[in-house]
């Protein structure tokens, strides 16, 4: 009888290894890398007018020892959050992609309604792959626009669903699942500092006005 020819396996995407490497839900990986990747934006200090303190203080705190981790450790290993708030249109936005095209790093740029859903405990995973899917290509930036909106002050009557949703944040941001030498830096953006949880205000180490 005749051999019956063997169907080829289909090839998976790097996308569907990266799911099944880390156990993460294919559908959200693809999602985050929809609609928040913008690759290496090409943003220079030179295009931002002004902020020279601003500048000075990103580059020797967070670019130069991003370039070279060989030389920044122990104490002068680089914050992880950076902090900019002050009133609209002073170039808060600008920054954070000068940031990532100073350090060649891929852009992430999120907003609340980017990570919160209407289905219980997807807003968590939402977090949880953001910040794998940074630290799988690093160097990462990930820019949170008026972040005061995500990590509201925590209340006695917040709904459940929100206070888990801030708490997996805190969990990622303070890096419990990643490694010492991954390339990953955090900015959020606010024009009301004073609607920021405290606990996230602490993890947000370098504030810039």
């Amino acid at each position: 009888p005749p051999v019956k020819a063997e169907k080829p396996q289909p090839v998976k995407t790097d996308l569907q290894l990266f799911a099944e490497e880390h156990g993460l839900d294919l559908s959200l990986v693809e999602q985050i890398e929809r609609e928040i990747i913008v690759d290496k934006p090409n943003v220079l200090w030179s295009d931002i007018a002004g902020l020279a303190h601003v500048k000075k203080v990103i580059n020797e705190t967070i670019i130069f020892p991003m370039q070279r981790p060989d030389i920044f450790r122990g104490l002068k290993t680089p914050a992880k959050g950076i902090l900019l708030f002050g009133p609209p249109g002073t170039g808060k936005t600008m920054i954070g992609k000068a940031i990532a095209g100073q350090l060649k790093s891929t852009f992430f740029s999120i907003s609340s309604s980017s990570l919160v859903s209407k289905w219980i405990g997807e807003s968590e995973k939402l977090i949880k792959t953001l910040f794998a899917l940074a630290i799988h290509k690093q160097p990462s930036v990930i820019f949170i626009d008026e972040i005061d909106s995500l990590l509201s002050v925590r209340s006695e009557g917040e709904m459940d669903a929100v206070r888990r949703i801030k708490t997996e944040f805190f969990v990622q941001l303070d890096g419990a699942r990643s490694l010492e030498t991954d390339k990953l830096l955090v900015i959020g953006t606010t024009n009301r500092p004073e609607y920021i949880d405290e606990a996230a205000r602490r993890r947000f180490v370098k504030r810039l006005y």
